[in-house]
C-alpha cells in the first residue's frame, strides 16, 4: 500500500489507493481543520501536495501519485478561497507513495511562538535618518537639478555635503518637490522629507514633513521565522509577527532540506522563493498592525543559521552539507530589499554576519544581545533548536561551536511529541511515593490534579507533549526510579505503578489518559522517546564539553538558554537531566537572543561595526572534526540522579515481552 508522509508533523503511515487525504490524516491523528466534516464546502483542510525525492524518508514522488481534482475541488466555491498550488484534503486522494505538508493556515492547534525582545541599554544610532529640508526657489537661468537643489539643502540645513543619491531615489524627488510646491498652495508645509543612510546616501523622499521611519528585524529559523517592527526614532517595538517556516514541507531539519536541494534539480530555487515569501508577508502583517506604508521601512535586519543565510540570499546551501562546510561568505551583506523579492521600495537588507559554517548569524546577533565579550565573567550562551549553537568565554576569549541535536527538542521524533500549541504538555511533576503525574498545557493555568482543569481542556484537549515538557517528564521519571542510569525505562516499577506498561519488546510510562468524552488518545514516554532525548542532549551536552576543554575552562559563572525552547525549559530539569552543567552563578533564559540581537542591529550601526569585528576573533571548534566529541557523546548519555541499571534476567539478556502494549486505566 501506498505510504503518507505529513509535514510538518512527519507522521506516516500506509493506506489503500484511493484514500482521501484528510481521512488518512484523522487516522494518523495529524493537527488539520476541517468544519464541514470533509463535504468540500469550508475549504479548512487545504494541503500542499510535495513532489519529488525525500531521502529521508526513501521516497519519490510523482505528480501522479495525487488525484487529479474532481468536481468538488472544481466547482469549490468556499468562504476560503482554495489557494494556488493547494488541495482540498477531503477531495484529494492518494495513488501512490506521497508527501503531504499541512500549512500552519489548515491547523487547528497553531503554533504558539513566544518569542519577545529585550532592548535594554541599547543605544539608539540608525544607519539610516530623516532629514526635512526646505529647499530655495530655483532661479530661471542657474541650471539646477532636482538633485542639486536637494543637496545644497542638506549642506545647508544639515551639514551634510556631497551626499549620494541612489538610483532609486531619482523618481522619487521630483515628486516630492512638486508635492511640496502644492502643500504650499495649500499653506502646508512647503519643504521635503529625505531619508539619509550612513550620512552620505540619499535613500528616499516623500513631500512635506514625514516623521515616521521604521526598520524590520527578523529572525529566520529553521522552524519559526519571528519579526519585530521598530520605530527608528524612539526605538519603541511597534508589532511583532511569526509563522512557520515554509521550508518545513522540504525537510524538517537543516540536512533534509540540503538533500532536498542535492536530490531535486531546482530545489534550492524552490525554497528560497518559498522564504522569500514568508519575509514578504510578515513584513505586511507587521506594517498592518502599525498602519504604516511601506515605503517607510527604512532598514531591514535579517539573522539566521548558515543554510537558511544561504538559501535566503540565494545561495546554493549544499557545501554546508559536507566537510569543510565552507560559507560562501561569513561577512555581513547589504542588498536592496528588492533583490530579495521584499517590497519594500526604499529598505535595504543587512544580513548579520556569520560565524563559521554550522554557527550562524543568529549566533552573531545573540552574542550581541547577550554580551558575552563585554564582561570578565564566562558565559555559557545556549540557543537549543535543530542544531544547538554554544557560545563560551568573556571579553578576553570567545569559543563557538554547533552541535548536531536533532529536531527532538521540538517535539518531532518522539511518540505524543507536538509544538509548542495549545493543549500541549509544557510542565510535568511526578510524585516519588505514588508515582502519579501531574501537569500543566499551553492556554491553562491549571495542574492537571486542580478543579476545574478538565473543563479548561475540554474543547482542545490535551493532544501531546511539547519540548519543555519532554525535559521536564524525564528529569522527573529520573528522580522517581521510573529510569535507570542508562535511561531505560524500568519494567520492575509495573509492581509499583500500573502506568508502566509493556510495549512490544520493552516498557512505557502512561502519562495522561483521557476522561470519557473528551478528544484525544492517551499519551505515553516510550524507550524511543528517551533514546531520542538521551541523543539530543549527549549532542548538546558533549559540545559544551568540548568548548571548555578548549578553552581551558572548568565551571562558568553565567549559563544563558536562548531560543523559544531554552526559554521554556525548567534549568533545573535541564541540569538534572544533564542536559547542561551546573553553574556557579547565573542560571536564565533570555528568549529570543537572536531576534533581540536583530533588533539591536537594526537600531544601532555600532552595534553592527562592534559584531562585525568580534566574529572574527571567535575561535571555531567544529563539533564534526574532533576526534574527543564522540568519548564526550558517551559520557553524556546517562541520566545522573537515575539508580544503577537493573541487574539482566536469567539467561544474560533483559527479559522482553512478546506481546502489545496493554493500556490499563490508572488506578
Amino acid at each position: 500500500m501506498p505510504r503518507v508522509v505529513f509535514t510538518p508533523s512527519g507522521r506516516s503511515g500506509e493506506f489503500e489507493v484511493g484514500t482521501a487525504v484528510l481521512d488518512a490524516a484523522r487516522q494518523l491523528g495529524v493537527d488539520i481543520d476541517s468544519v464541514c466534516g470533509g463535504r468540500g464546502i469550508c475549504g479548512r483542510c487545504q494541503v500542499v501536495p510535495s513532489t519529488g525525492s525525500f531521502p529521508k524518508w526513501g521516497l519519490n514522488v510523482d505528480a501522479d501519485a495525487f488525484s487529479e481534482p474532481n468536481a468538488t475541488e472544481r466547482d469549490y466555491a468556499g468562504k476560503r478561497p482554495l489557494l494556488d498550488g493547494q488541495r482540498l484534503g477531503c477531495a484529494t486522494t492518494i495513488r501512490g507513495d506521497v508527501v503531504v505538508d499541512v500549512p500552519e493556515s489548515s491547523q487547528i492547534h497553531r503554533q504558539v511562538v513566544r518569542k519577545s525582545i529585550d532592548l535594554a541599554g541599547v543605544v539608539l544610532d540608525p544607519t539610516s535618518v530623516l532629514r526635512y529640508v526646505e529647499l530655495a526657489e530655483p532661479e530661471l537661468g542657474e541650471d539646477l537639478t532636482a538633485v542639486e537643489l536637494v543637496r545644497r539643502a542638506l549642506a545647508d540645513d544639515w551639514a551634510l555635503d556631497e551626499v549620494s543619491v541612489d538610483f532609486g531615489v531619482l523618481a522619487q524627488l521630483q515628486p516630492a518637490i512638486d508635492g511640496a510646491a502644492k502643500n504650499a498652495a495649500a499653506g502646508r508645509e512647503t519643504g521635503i522629507t529625505v531619508a539619509v543612510r550612513d550620512g552620505a546616501h540619499l535613500v528616499a523622499a516623500w513631500p512635506g514633513l514625514i516623521d515616521v521611519s521604521v526598520a524590520v528585524a527578523i529572525d529566520v529559523g529553521s522552524t519559526t521565522v519571528a519579526g519585530h517592527l521598530l520605530d527608528l526614532a524612539s526605538g519603541d517595538v511597534l508589532g511583532t509577527s511569526s509563522r512557520m517556516n515554509p521550508q518545513i514541507r522540504f525537510g524538517e531539519d537543516l540536512m533534509s532540506r540540503v538533500s532536498y536541494v542535492m536530490m531535486n534539480p531546482g530545489g534550492d530555487t524552490e525554497m528560497t522563493a518559498a522564504i522569500r515569501r514568508a519575509l514578504d508577508e510578515i513584513i505586511g502583517d507587521l506594517l498592518d498592525q502599525a498602519e504604516v506604508s511601506r515605503d517607510r521601512v527604512l532598514e531591514v535586519v535579517l539573522v539566521g543559521n548558515p543554510i537558511m543565510h544561504h538559501l535566503l540570499l540565494g545561495i546554493d546551501p549544499t557545501p554546508l552539507g559536507a566537510a569543510p562546510f565552507l560559507l560562501a561568505t561569513s561577512d555581513a551583506v547589504e542588498v536592496p530589499a528588492r533583490h530579495l523579492d521584499l517590497d519594500a521600495p526604499n529598505a535595504r537588507v543587512y544580513v548579520a554576519p556569520c560565524i563559521a559554517g554550522h554557527v550562524g548569524a543568529d549566533t552573531a546577533a545573540a552574542i550581541v544581545a547577550e554580551g558575552p565579550h563585554r564582561d570578565d565573567p564566562v558565559q555559557l550562551l545556549v540557543d537549543v533548536g535543530t542544531n544547538a549553537e554554544i557560545v563560551l568565554g568573556n571579553r578576553v576569549r570567545l569559543f563557538a561551536a554547533s552541535s548536531p541535536t536533532g529536531p527532538a527538542f521540538e517535539g518531532a521524533q518522539i511518540s505524543c511529541g507536538v509544538r509548542a500549541a495549545t493543549g500541549a504538555i509544557e510542565r510535568v511533576r511526578i510524585d516519588t511515593e505514588t508515582l502519579e503525574p501531574r501537569f500543566k498545557v499551553i492556554g491553562s493555568d491549571l495542574w492537571s490534579d486542580e478543579p476545574g482543569f478538565s473543563d479548561a481542556v475540554a474543547s482542545t484537549g490535551v493532544i501531546g507533549i511539547c519540548g519543555s515538557g519532554i525535559i521536564e517528564v524525564l528529569a522527573e521519571m529520573s528522580k522517581a526510579g521510573l529510569l535507570d542510569r542508562a535511561g531505560v525505562v524500568r519494567g520492575a516499577m509495573a509492581g509499583r505503578t500500573g502506568r508502566i506498561v509493556e510495549t512490544d519488546r520493552t516498557f512505557a510510562y502512561r502519562l495522561y489518559t483521557p476522561p470519557e468524552g473528551h478528544p484525544g488518545a492517551e499519551l505515553f514516554i516510550e524507550q524511543n522517546d528517551v533514546r531520542a532525548i538521551q541523543l539530543a542532549k549527549a549532542a548538546l551536552k558533549a559540545g559544551i564539553a568540548l568548548l571548555m576543554e578548549h578553552a581551558g575552562f572548568d565551571e562558568v559563572d553565567d549559563i544563558r538558554l536562548a531560543g523559544a525552547f531554552g526559554s521554556h525549559i525548567d534549568t533545573q530539569a535541564a541540569i538534572d537531566i544533564d542536559l547542561i552543567p551546573p553553574s556557579s552563578g547565573a542560571l536564565g533564559s533570555p528568549g529570543n537572543s537572536a531576534g533581540s540581537g536583530a533588533a539591536r542591529l537594526a537600531l544601532s550601526g555600532s552595534e553592527r561595526r562592534e559584531i562585525e569585528q568580534v566574529v572574527r576573533e571567535v575561535t571555531k571548534i567544529e563539533t564534526a572534526t574532533e576526534p574527543k566529541f564522540q568519548e564526550l557523546f558517551v559520557e553524556a548519555m546517562g541520566f545522573p540522579l537515575a539508580p544503577e541499571a537493573e541487574p539482566a534476567a536469567a539467561g544474560g539478556r533483559r527479559r522482553r515481552s512478546g506481546g502489545r502494549r496493554t493500556r490499563e486505566n490508572p488506578s
